[in-house]
């Protein structure tokens, strides 16, 4: 595991799940992005924190009764309270949106801890009250109300995988109205500064296309006028 600087944590929130995307397959990772998981409401800032993960597998009936939630070690209780404040709860639930992976009283209770957000492949309970959480949460579908006992909370803490991407503890996830993209925790540092650059580029894109200016050569960026210009650009701005 990395040692993630505080400063990254920041540069993250300004920048995008698509930056992060283009950045990472630019370095040979291209499986990243938590495949069919969507916030269940609209955001206005990023989410990003680092991944304290959770691990679900099929339910066998005579180990997983209804009964096992009195248990004050049920891991999916444990998980709740021990998820560190800024972590991201991340939940492999086998992409099976039929099982509950969580409900509205744990997600108020993450919110409470100051967990920065929850993401599972598979569904919520209580997907609407959820979605009236001042927490960022990102699901399959909605569970069935009833549907508690098909799978059973295995591990904590422990390399999963969510949505078809490998998540170890401790990558930092960042999420946003697009999705959810997990960032390898040894690198995440190089990757926060290098998305704050690529999205000041483009920026100076955007004001260079608004201006009826053409892409060629500016996005991507092959000429050197536009190097010089991108440079005087972001002095500009400092100032």
């Amino acid at each position: 595991m990395g040692n993630i600087d505080a400063s990254t944590i920041e540069k993250l929130k300004k920048v995008s799940t698509a930056t992060v995307a283009t950045c990472l397959f630019k370095k040979g990772l291209k499986n990243q992005f938590i495949q069919n998981v969507g916030p269940l409401r609209s955001m206005k800032e990023t989410m990003v924190g680092t991944a304290f993960t959770l691990r679900y597998i099929p339910a066998r009936e005579d180990l997983n009764p209804i009964e096992v939630f009195r248990d004050p070690k049920h891991l999916q209780r444990v998980a709740v309270e021990q998820c560190p404040v800024g972590g991201v709860l991340v939940i492999d639930s086998r992409k099976d949106s039929r099982a509950a992976s969580a409900g509205s009283i744990l997600v108020t209770r993450l919110l409470k801890r100051g967990v920065a957000g929850i993401v599972t492949d598979g569904g919520f309970r209580d997907s609407a009250e959820i979605a009236e959480l001042d927490i960022p949460s990102f699901h399959n579908r909605p569970s069935a109300p009833t549907n508690l006992t098909l799978h059973q909370a295995i591990a904590i803490n422990e390399p999963i995988g969510c949505g078809d991407v490998a998540v170890f503890p401790g990558d930092i996830i960042v999420g946003d109205n697009d999705g959810v993209m997990v960032i390898p925790s040894g690198i995440a540092n190089g990757v926060a500064e290098e998305c704050l650059e690529m999205t000041l580029y483009e920026e100076y894109v955007i004001e260079n296309v608004e201006e009826g200016k053409s892409i060629i050569g500016l996005y991507p960026l092959t000429e050197k006028s536009h190097e010089v210009g991108f440079e005087k650009w972001k002095k500009k701005i400092k100032d």
